[in-house]
């Protein structure tokens, strides 16, 4: 595979390997997975995510819409697709290509009920979270609508925890977990047709694996990035330095003129911007990389297409690679940069930068 992209975004399979086995390990033998790779697997490449899982034994994927889902398999994934807002224009090719939809309102439920088409479908129910699902008081006419239309084949039945990753909302996610089993129970007396459960996501997994149930949903632990120090960040993104210039003090760079040199400065030039997802509000010093293994700071804006590093102190020439995050300098110290989630990082990253796939030594 070609290495002639200056900018290149390394994912490391092996780490994928031990990231998923670690968090099965958490887990009954009896618990299957379910892999989200929604949003391009949170930029690394959902058919290259999913596919290397299935040799893992996965073979249940979580996508946010039909066209992710159709993607995948297109490109050849074999196991069940699970698309979470299949939406209303879809139905065709979410039975062509053998997708299942979630199911989270009544206008879904009814749209699905009147195709008169045998389809595999997952309920969601809002117990906390208050965004997708129906809720308890919805329950009856829900199970009226499924009752009269037995071609809807229910596999599994699920939730959304709000906030299990945060150790003082624990009472929350318990009395989210407590409503989504009462509720599960209710439907499994009244439909007697057997469904799974899952409403644990990564977090859930590693503080609450007692209420695992049939099912689980694993996303951004696969891809390392977590406090669980038994997790490791998959993934590094690098670029390379195009040119380097010596300016005086005072002197100006980048748009605006953003920013004025306070010393005589040696600055790199280094072919990543906004335009590949890094976020303009690390420019003006906030943000930095890495050259020969010491923190630059991005000065000025952030471009299109380019950054300016200061690297006055630093033994770097043209060519030499730029880190702009690794397993070392991570995702996370830059989601705190920018006062945000590493989820944005992740999936913002343009798919125009090359993607490397490092796998496992057989």
């Amino acid at each position: 595979m070609s290495l002639a992209h200056e900018t290149i975004l390394h994912i490391d399979l092996a780490k994928l390997k031990n990231n998923f086995h670690y968090l099965r390990s958490q887990l009954s033998k009896k618990t299957e997975v379910i892999a989200v790779v929604k949003a391009h697997a949170y930029g690394l490449g959902d058919y290259e995510i999913a596919a290397f899982l299935e040799t893992l034994g996965v073979h249940h994927f979580w996508v946010a819409d039909f066209e992710e889902g159709v993607n995948l398999r297109e490109q050849g994934i074999q196991g069940s697709i699970i698309i979470a807002n299949p939406g209303s224009k879809s139905i065709e090719e979410i039975n062509t290509y053998n997708l299942e939809a979630v199911i989270y309102n009544f206008r879904l439920l009814e749209l699905y009920a009147k195709q008169k088409t045998s389809f595999n479908i997952h309920l969601k129910l809002n117990t906390g979270m208050n965004r997708y699902g129906f809720s308890p008081d919805d329950i009856d006419d829900m199970l009226t609508l499924l009752q009269e239309n037995p071609q809807l084949k229910i596999k599994t039945v699920c939730s959304h925890l709000a906030a299990s990753d945060e150790i003082k909302k624990d009472g929350y996610t318990h009395c989210q977990i407590e409503l989504f089993e009462k509720l599960t129970n209710n439907l499994q007396k009244e439909l007697k047709t057997p469904f799974k459960r899952h409403i644990l996501n990564t977090n859930g997994v590693l503080r609450h694996p007692q209420y695992q149930m049939e099912m689980v949903r694993m996303g951004i632990g696969l891809y390392g990035v977590s406090d669980d120090k038994n997790l490791q960040q998959i993934c590094r993104l690098e670029s390379a330095i195009s040119q380097i210039r010596n300016i005086k003090k005072g002197e100006k760079i980048g748009y605006r003129s953003a920013f004025v040199a306070p010393y005589d400065m040696r600055i790199a030039i280094i072919p990543v911007g906004y335009a590949d997802g890094l976020n303009r509000k690390l420019g003006d010093g906030k943000g930095k990389v890495l050259v020969d293994n010491k923190e630059c700071a991005i000065l000025g804006d952030v471009s299109m297409d380019s950054i300016v590093a200061n690297i006055s102190d630093v033994n770097a020439k043209e060519g030499d690679i730029v880190t702009i995050f690794s397993a070392d300098f991570s995702i996370q110290k830059i989601a705190n940069d920018l006062d945000t989630i590493p989820y944005e990082i992740l999936a913002t990253i343009n798919r125009r930068i090359k993607r490397i796939y490092d796998f496992p030594a057989s």
